[in-house]
Order: structure tokens, then C-alpha cells, then sequence
């Protein structure tokens, strides 16, 4: 980086297609990614505007397992569903964690009721910050409408995607 620093910023307008998650992500995936930290305070079930953060989590997994990376391990930290979503949240986590270890990566997770920021570090060097976490995407118009299984194509709510190098920010 011949400035000394990295920093590439992407808009996602409202409604935009084309930002699922391998578009976000692929570049920065490459073979020597073998450790991922997510911090999101709304991977959970029942909090109604991210009902679906759950699977976007899966499928951020999902995205994880096909590789190019090796990773052996994701580490999420997140806060606890409020009141009836707490069982489906650790339910929910706990059925991804056994999925996740017939692929032999381990995902260990972590609760914290302070957690805001949003952030996603691969073990390469890149972090990536996105505004609303890994729930970006609109609900979609029906479960048999385009874009409900293909990310690329569902419509998403307007965010920012930031992207570091963490040789080039500051260790706190």
C-alpha cells in the first residue's frame, strides 16, 4: 500500500442488488485465513428486524466452508436475544456449531451485553466494518420470490462497508 495505509470504503445504496456476501468478502479470503472474529449484537432470532440474522450468520458460514480459506475456527461474539428468543438463539447457535464441526472448523461463542460496534477480522490482516452487521439485506417479498436463496439478488438496505488492513490501524 504505497500511502502506508488502506482503507476502501463501499456504499451500498437502498434497495441496491449484487452485495451478497461472497462479493463483499472473496477478495479478502485468501488460502491463509484459517481464524475469523464476528462481532454483532444481533445474531439472534427473535428481535424482529433481524429475524433473519440467524442465517444470514449461516450463510456467512456457509460462505467460510466453500473456501478458499481453511478456516478452523470463527469465534462470534454477540448479545443475548431478549425474553422468548433466547432458546431459539442458542438453539440456533448451538445446531450451527455442530454443523460447522462435521466440516471440522470449531465456532466458539461468546455473549456480552455491552457489545455495539460491528466488525468481522480474518486472521490475514483485513477487517471489515459494516453499519448494520451482517444484516444488511431486506426481508425478501415472499419464501418463493427471487433473491430468498440467492443473496446476490435480494435488495439491501442502504449501509456502509468499511475496510482496513490491521497492520496499518492502531492496537488499542
Amino acid at each position: 500500500f504505497p500511502d502506508g495505509k488502506y482503507h476502501k470504503q463501499i456504499r451500498i445504496e437502498e434497495n441496491a442488488t449484487g452485495f451478497g456476501y461472497e462479493k463483499l468478502f472473496q477478495e479478502y479470503l485468501t488460502e491463509t485465513v484459517s481464524e475469523v472474529w464476528v462481532e454483532d449484537p444481533y445474531i439472534r432470532h427473535a428481535h424482529q428486524a433481524s429475524r433473519y440474522s440467524l442465517y444470514n450468520f449461516l450463510r456467512f458460514c456457509e460462505m467460510l466452508v466453500k473456501g478458499p480459506c481453511k478456516v478452523r475456527t470463527i469465534h462470534l461474539l454477540t448479545s443475548y436475544d431478549e425474553g422468548s428468543g433466547r432458546n431459539q438463539q442458542t438453539s440456533g447457535l448451538e445446531e450451527i456449531k455442530q454443523s460447522l464441526r462435521n466440516h471440522g472448523i470449531t465456532l466458539n461463542v461468546a455473549f456480552s451485553s455491552s457489545i455495539h460496534d460491528r466488525e468481522i477480522r480474518f486472521n490475514n490482516g483485513w477487517m471489515i466494518k459494516i453499519g448494520r452487521g451482517l444484516d444488511y439485506f431486506k426481508r425478501p417479498q415472499g419464501r418463493f420470490s427471487i433473491g430468498y436463496c440467492d443473496f446476490d439478488l435480494r435488495p439491501c438496505h442502504e449501509t456502509t462497508v468499511d475496510v482496513f488492513h490491521t497492520k496499518h490501524t492502531k492496537k488499542m
